[in-house]
């Protein structure tokens, strides 16, 4: 029996009480609010259900085991932990005192089947025409943000548009803890680990970064931007690494720039606050927010918008290319809103042409600038 095996069947074991979920596809996150207190994320809704663990005890010895199959540790000193099961699904706990009313266990659970931008166009969560747009952007290497809040899509959508990417790249992917599962076969997976009691052997996203750029990556995908690797990622963006993708937590486009101002000045590298605003305004072209509405549980890109440096006020410049517009509700009470093009032109309008790519434009005609020169705004004034 295989290592493998031995932890997929340990995992079973302890976490019994919730295994039924874990293996419901319709299930997307398990919440442990404490033994006696477990909630589901099904379809975008939060239920609270009637299983629970048969004591705190039992609740802390399951994720001990997990903690311990994985090499990791979780104690008084180090009360979180991150980890995977044996399936793929991510693990995060907290037990007390950190966890100030019990102990903490959240899964998001791993779904086999990878959602593709079709999936997405299905769902109403994105439109036919902002799709080209966004492949589009990829093809020409723009640096693509992907902006939500918790529990948005981002990942999903992350490993959607990397669909986009042509095959013949070098990929590197780095992710705090591995989730995206590419299409294309030259990828390479680097995932953070945490440090042994003593210290020893830990390397976070910004170290992973820093190493992927002597292994010779066309691309570089960062699963999630959250502290000072941002500077890193920013600073690469300008110097050669063009087409990076990666997401953020913010509930805007502007804020998703001003975070990633933030997370660069958490660097140990000091560096002035309007360098940082420089550098993350050069870098960053296209931001797409992606929306959660808790009223259906559904998830929709609301705005695809383009970054355009910064003003004379010194702040940052967007221009929506891309806005949701609500349209009404089905019958079953869902949101149906259009991801439509607001009438802006990209400041690139015309390198599709400049590049040859004249036969993947269709939908996206009037975006686009055959003549050459840079993006029309509304009006016919240039941006």
């Amino acid at each position: 029996m295989s290592r493998h095996a031995i932890f997929e069947a340990s995992v079973g074991y302890f976490l019994e009480p919730i295994g039924q979920f874990l293996a419901d596809e319709t299930v997307s996150e398990i919440m442990v609010n404490g033994y006696d207190c477990i909630y589901v994320e099904r379809r975008g809704r939060l239920i609270r259900t009637d299983a629970s663990f048969p004591s705190e005890d039992a609740l802390l010895t399951a994720i001990h085991n997990v903690a311990q199959w994985v090499g990791r540790e979780i104690s008084e000193e180090r009360p979180v932990l991150d980890a995977r099961l044996p399936d793929g699904s991510r693990v995060h706990a907290v037990i007390p005192p950190s966890a100030r009313t019990g102990t903490y266990l959240t899964i998001r659970r791993f779904t086999k089947q990878v959602l593709t931008v079709e999936d997405l166009i299905r769902f109403g969560s994105l439109s036919e025409s902002a799709r080209e747009f966004i492949d589009i952007c990829v093809r020409l290497r723009k640096n693509i943000i992907i902006s939500g809040g918790t529990g948005t899509g981002k990942t999903v959508l992350l490993g959607a548009v990397s669909r986009f990417i042509p095959e013949e790249e070098r990929i590197v992917v780095i992710e705090d803890t591995s989730e995206l599962r590419l299409i294309q076969q030259h990828c390479l997976y680097l995932e953070a680990q945490q440090a042994d009691r003593l210290g020893r052997g830990g390397l976070n996203v910004r170290q992973l970064f820093t190493n992927s750029l002597r292994m010779r990556p066309d691309r570089i995908i960062v699963g999630e931007v959250r502290s000072g690797e941002a500077l890193d990622m920013i600073q690469s963006m300008i110097s050669g690494h063009a087409g990076a993708l990666s997401t953020v937590h913010a509930n805007s486009p502007l804020d998703a720039l001003i975070r990633l101002e933030t997370l660069s000045l958490m660097s140990d590298v000091q560096i002035p606050v309007y360098v940082a605003r420089a550098q993350v305004a050069s870098a960053i072209h296209v931001v797409i927010q992606v929306t959660r509405f808790s009223e259906d549980g559904s998830r929709k890109i609301t705005r695809i918008a383009e970054a355009r440096g910064l003003n004379d006020n010194n702040q940052y410049k967007l221009s929506d290319i891309y806005v949701s517009r609500f349209k009404g509700r089905t019958d079953e009470g869902q949101i149906m809103a259009d991801l439509e093009p607001t009438g802006e032109k990209p400041t690139f309008a015309a390198e599709p042409y400049e590049q040859g790519m004249d036969g993947r434009i269709a939908l996206t005609r009037d975006l686009w600038n055959a003549e050459g020169g840079e993006g029309l705004g509304k009006g016919g004034e240039y941006k």
